[in-house]
C-alpha cells in the first residue's frame, strides 16, 4: 500500500471515528424530542382512551348480547343487528336521520354561501355587522333553548300560525310539530336555523382571503355578480364548503337535543332518530344489548358518509 493510501485509511478512520459522536448526539436528541412530545400527548391519550376507545369497545362487546342492564347477559350473535335491518321501528330513525342531511347540511351551507357573498358586498358598514350578528346569534344559544322556543312557535296557537291568519293563510296553519306531514320538516327548519351561522361564518371567512384583483378582473370582462360568484367566490371557499358539509352533516346523524325537546320523536315515531331510540332502548326498554348495536351502526354509518367527504375536502385542498 503507497503511503498516500495510508493517509487516506487514517484519514478516513478520524473522520468516522468523529462522526459516531455526532450521529449519536443527533440520536440522542431525537430520543429525547419524541419522549417529550409523548408525555406531553400522553394525558390527552389516557382521556381518550377512557372516554372514547374504552366505551367504544364495550359497546361493540354489548352489541352482541340480550341484557337489560342488571340481570345476567346472554349470547344474542348477530340478532341485534338483523333486527335493525328488519325491523320497521328501528330502521325508520335511520331513514329519519337521513333526511335531515338536507334540513341540517345542504339547506343551512347553501344559504350561508349566499349570506356570506351578501354580506361581504355590504363591506364593513353597519347593516354587515349587525346581520353578521343575527345569523350567528343562534349559535351561541343552548339547543335546549333554541328546541323550546321553537316549540312555542311552532305550536297551533304559537307566532308563526298567527302571522298565517294575519296575511289571510289560515287555511294552512296546523300543529306543525304535531302533525305527521310537518313534524320532521319542521325539526328540520329549526336545525337549519341553528346551523345557518356557522356556515355562513366559515364561508365569510373563506371570502375574506380573495383577492379583489381577481373580482375586478371578471368585472372588466364584463361579468355580472353572479358570474362573479361562479367564477371567483365559489371556487375560492371549497375549503371551507367541505368544513361546513363534513360539521354539518355529523349534527344531522347525531342529532338528539333538539327532537328530544320539540317532539321527543312523535308524533307516531315520524321524528324518532338513531340517538333518540339508543335513548329510549337503553333506559326505558332496557334494551342495552339493541342499543348497544344501533349505536354501533350509527358509528359505521357516520364514517361511510363522513370519510368520503373528508377526502374529497382534502383533495379540494391540494389543488388549491
Amino acid at each position: 500500500m503507497t503511503v498516500t493510501g495510508q493517509l487516506g485509511d487514517r484519514r478516513a478512520n478520524r473522520d468516522s471515528s468523529a462522526s459516531r459522536p455526532r450521529r449519536r448526539r443527533v440520536t440522542t436528541r431525537r430520543l429525547r424530542e419524541r419522549s417529550i412530545g409523548l408525555a406531553l400527548i400522553a394525558p390527552a391519550l389516557i382521556a381518550y382512551a377512557m372516554f372514547v376507545l374504552i366505551p367504544l369497545g364495550s359497546t361493540v362487546q354489548y352489541s352482541f348480547y340480550d341484557w337489560d342492564g342488571i340481570t345476567t347477559a346472554t349470547w344474542a350473535g348477530f340478532d341485534n343487528y338483523i333486527r335493525i335491518f328488519t325491523d320497521s321501528t328501528l330502521l325508520v330513525p335511520i331513514v329519519n336521520a337521513l333526511k335531515l342531511i338536507l334540513y341540517f347540511s345542504i339547506v343551512p351551507v347553501i344559504l350561508g354561501l349566499v349570506s356570506a357573498a351578501l354580506i361581504r358586498k355590504l363591506g364593513g358598514s353597519r347593516l354587515a355587522g349587525i346581520s353578521r350578528t343575527v345569523l350567528f346569534l343562534p349559535q351561541v344559544i343552548p339547543l335546549v333553548a333554541a328546541g323550546i322556543m321553537w316549540t312555542w312557535l311552532l305550536a297551533a296557537d304559537g307566532l308563526v300560525n298567527q302571522a298565517l291568519r294575519l296575511v289571510g293563510l289560515g287555511g294552512v296553519t296546523r300543529a306543525w310539530l304535531g302533525d305527521f306531514d310537518t313534524a320532521l320538516p319542521a325539526v328540520g327548519v329549526i336545525g337549519a336555523w341553528v346551523s345557518l351561522g356557522l356556515c355562513m361564518l366559515l364561508m365569510l371567512s373563506g371570502m375574506t382571503k380573495i383577492d379583489p384583483a381577481l373580482y375586478e378582473a371578471v368585472r372588466i370582462d364584463g361579468a355580472g355578480p353572479i358570474r362573479e360568484f361562479f367564477t371567483v367566490t365559489l371556487p375560492a371557499v371549497r375549503q371551507e364548503l367541505g368544513v361546513a358539509i363534513l360539521i354539518t352533516v355529523i349534527n344531522a346523524l347525531r342529532s338528539f337535543d333538539i327532537i328530544y325537546i320539540s317532539t321527543q320523536g312523535g308524533p307516531g315515531g315520524s321524528t324518532t332518530v338513531p340517538g333518540l331510540e339508543i335513548y329510549y332502548l337503553a333506559f326505558f326498554q332496557r334494551e342495552v344489548g339493541q342499543a348497544s348495536a344501533l349505536a354501533v351502526v350509527l358509528t359505521v354509518l357516520v364514517l361511510v358518509i363522513v370519510l368520503p367527504l373528508n377526502r374529497i375536502t382534502r383533495g379540494s385542498e391540494k389543488d388549491a
